[in-house]
């Protein structure tokens, strides 16, 4: 039990500091490479801080546990929603007017999410849906790149406006940047290590432990990166962050693990956990379209968002 705590403030400290690093020269890459904080949030950042899912769902799948693997991306995207984008709305409001490329991002997340719900109506994953939805994630790749080249469409805050650290280069911001993330893995391991092991020995399902401590434990790169991000008001990458990283764990991560263990996965998937990741999704339509106000997430949306991703994670742990 020491150890557990121990290695959990271990891992919190570390995650602070590296969110911060990586944040910094998140921030600084995408004004030296001259493309928006949008762009480089949905990639590098947003990619990068999903690498603790990818690892602990290839794991997982490794070892034949394709149920934890499906349950921790679809998790993670519930837990970027409700808990990231909630409590980083409750720290600071996100208020930037976001238009074009964001718009068109939020809009094909959408698209995309709907559209993988294809792969899991026989409750099975093979690896032509692996294939498929891959064979997606790198069509989005191509898109966003191009289209962050060709007309960087942000409205930025002033926090995004001079976010070049005194003496950064392209070679220290990149060294920077990988060492911001190897710190923030490390970190997430920590945490993520004592829990998932502690809910098994206590009888809860592969799926549920997915769904639940392995999710959040895998989402606190994001959570770490989004609170920096907004603290330092830079909208872009916090919003970002979410999109890139919700599009890799259901594209990108549950592709992986269907080719390295194609399995049959739980009726539950498409019944319940699937649709409330939906519903999480379309939340995000909030940033670039409010018809009640302008487009964002205020303190009392980021309350509504942690509320309903504190009551899924009590069906979930409830016998």
């Amino acid at each position: 039990m020491l150890l557990y705590l121990v290695s959990t403030i271990g891992g919190f400290a570390l995650i602070v500091w590296g969110a911060d690093r990586f944040v910094s020269a998140a921030a600084g890459l995408a004004a030296l490479l001259g493309v928006t904080p949008l762009v480089i949030g949905v990639t590098i950042v947003g990619f990068g801080t999903s690498a603790p899912e990818l690892m602990v769902s290839a794991s997982a799948a490794a070892q034949g546990l394709t149920a934890m693997a499906v349950g921790n991306a679809l998790g993670s995207n519930i837990a970027n929603v409700g808990l990231v984008l909630g409590a980083t709305a409750l720290v600071r409001p996100i208020t930037a007017e976001l238009t074009g490329t964001v718009k068109a991002e939020v809009r094909l997340l959408i698209i995309l999410t709907a559209l993988a719900a294809l792969v899991f109506v026989d409750s099975y994953l093979g690896k032509l849906d692996a294939l498929l939805l891959l064979a997606a994630f790198l069509g989005f790749m191509v898109w966003i790149i191009r289209s962050g080249k060709r007309k960087p469409e942000i409205t930025q805050d002033a926090g995004d406006e001079e976010v070049i650290p005194h003496g950064m280069t392209l070679t220290s911001a990149g060294l920077w940047l990988a060492v911001g993330l190897v710190v923030l893995l490390a970190g997430s391991n920590a945490l993520v290590w004592g829990a998932e092991h502690l809910a098994l020995e206590l009888g809860f399902s592969e799926l549920v432990v997915g769904l639940t401590i392995v999710a959040i434990g895998t989402s606190l790169p994001e959570l770490a990166v989004s609170l920096v991000s907004a603290v330092k008001g830079r909208a872009g990458i916090a919003i970002g962050n979410i999109i890139g990283s919700n599009l890799f764990n259901l594209l990108a991560v549950v592709g992986i693990a269907g080719l390295i263990h194609p399995a049959a996965l739980d009726g539950s998937v498409l019944k319940l956990h699937y649709p409330v990741m939906a519903g999480f999704t379309l939340a995000l339509l909030l940033i670039a379209y409010n018809p009640l106000g302008k487009p964002g997430f205020g303190r009392g949306m980021g309350t509504v968002l942690l509320a309903a991703f504190i009551a899924y994670q009590v069906v979930l742990l409830t016998p």
